[in-house]
């Protein structure tokens, strides 16, 4: 009975598919932002499976991925595919969102790169500043898209935990 009023409260704050993939883009450059942050500390640490990527000498860093993700998920919206409008699907364009947010994590996180053209990522310009800007960014964006639709969650998980008068 839970999961139906979790969904029809998503369903009245997310009508509109403009909203909803601004939401879901927040959403997921949050997420994605904080899995980067924790995944590169890991490989500076040696800890875990991760590592850098090389292409003979060359270090790929983690911005082209999210440069390439961001030019398909570009392009398929110039061909109106996951726009949300005329025959999109709606998956099409969650999921369009979703990889939007993501792209966008992967490269503004080496935000620095760009600037100084040269890896500064684990020096105080690459971390102080651009870290702060984007998180808040992301956060405040998650808040003003979706702020409704997690407050709405919000009450429904504390009625939950209430007690229920007995017949």
């Amino acid at each position: 009975m839970r999961r139906p009023r979790l969904r029809a409260i998503y369903h009245r704050h997310f009508r509109e598919s403009r909203r909803e993939r601004l939401f879901l883009a927040s959403l997921a450059f949050f997420v994605s932002f904080g899995t980067i942050r924790l995944i590169t500390h890991a490989i500076r640490a040696g800890v875990g499976p991760f590592h850098d990527l090389h292409a003979g000498q060359t270090h790929i860093h983690h911005s082209v991925w999210g440069i390439l993700l961001l030019l398909l998920v570009g392009y398929g919206w110039l061909v109106q595919v996951g726009t949300g409008e005329g025959r999109s699907h709606r998956v099409m364009a969650r999921l369009t969102a979703i990889f939007y947010g993501v792209g966008a994590a992967l490269t503004l996180d080496e935000f620095a790169l760009w600037l100084h053209l040269r890896d500064v990522y684990w020096e105080r310009e690459g971390r102080a500043s651009v870290d702060a800007m984007f998180l808040f960014g992301a956060v405040i964006s998650a808040g003003f898209w979706g702020g409704r639709f997690w407050g709405a969650i919000g009450r429904e998980v504390r009625r939950w935990f209430r007690p229920r008068p007995r017949p």
